[in-house]
């Protein structure tokens, strides 16, 4: 005969413990995953999305074109993002995460100085966090193949005529309606607008939700917990 039964006592008892041990580790390392990762390995969370162009008042910044008028009709183009950040608890270690796409569309009316209507879309499968099975789960629980756009409209007009004739930046508060999931809810966009050239503005909005008014449950795994809310962003570059 062969295999175990052949061994020497002495070798079986080894056998034994460097089979104990390494079970010991292997389930250590199972349950302390999630903890090394958010100790250890998760990535700092990206920066709030902000305007990238300085502002002209600083001394080192470069000039930038005034506009003289507002009115027209702008457009989303290359170079906009949007996503979201919210928090969980990985194991005990508090987590920030960040998801972002640069598939967004959309545009605004301007009129005497007014703006009378927007739209911002974003397509909600494309997000991506650091995590692949995060963000896996995110499209499951979002339903991203019933409902794979969000949007953002604005419902009442907003003042922009501070915007003429300066190049800092002006923020106002942007009332609006945010669909995801299916759901429709009244927001509020906190907007930072700033020029960037005689045709061109960029826009950096946040928009503060909680989960449960669309219909989404915070998930508790054990190991995570997720925060009931979350923040959108958006920094638009807009060009009429």
């Amino acid at each position: 005969m062969s295999g175990q039964s052949d061994l020497h006592p002495e070798h079986r008892r080894r056998w034994l413990i460097r089979t104990l041990v390494a079970v010991t580790v292997a389930l250590g390392a199972i349950a302390g995953g999630p903890w090394l990762y958010a100790r250890y390995l998760a990535p700092d969370p990206a920066e709030p999305l902000a305007l990238s162009t300085p502002d002209p008042a600083a001394s080192a910044a470069p000039q930038v074109d005034e506009i003289h008028e507002v009115d027209g009709t702008w457009t989303v183009v290359d170079g906009s993002e949007a996503g979201y950040r919210l928090g969980e608890v990985l194991s005990g270690e508090q987590v920030t995460v960040v998801g972002r796409t640069d598939q967004v569309t959309g545009g605004v009316v301007l009129e005497e100085g007014s703006l009378l209507e927007a739209e911002v879309v974003v397509d909600v499968a494309s997000i991506v966090t650091d995590e692949s099975a995060r963000d896996a789960y995110f499209r499951r629980a979002l339903d991203t193949t019933t409902h794979p756009e969000a949007t953002f409209e604005v419902t009442d007009p907003v003042d922009l005529s501070a915007l003429e004739g300066v190049t800092e930046s002006v923020t106002v508060e942007a009332l609006g309606t945010l669909t995801f999931h299916g759901v429709a809810r009244p927001a509020t966009a906190v907007l930072e607008v700033q020029p960037t050239g005689q045709d061109q503005v960029e826009v950096a909005g946040q928009i503060a939700v909680t989960l449960e008014d669309f219909d989404l449950t915070a998930p508790d795994l054990g190991f995570v917990t997720v925060e009931p809310t979350a923040t959108v962003e958006m920094l638009l570059v807009l060009s009429r």
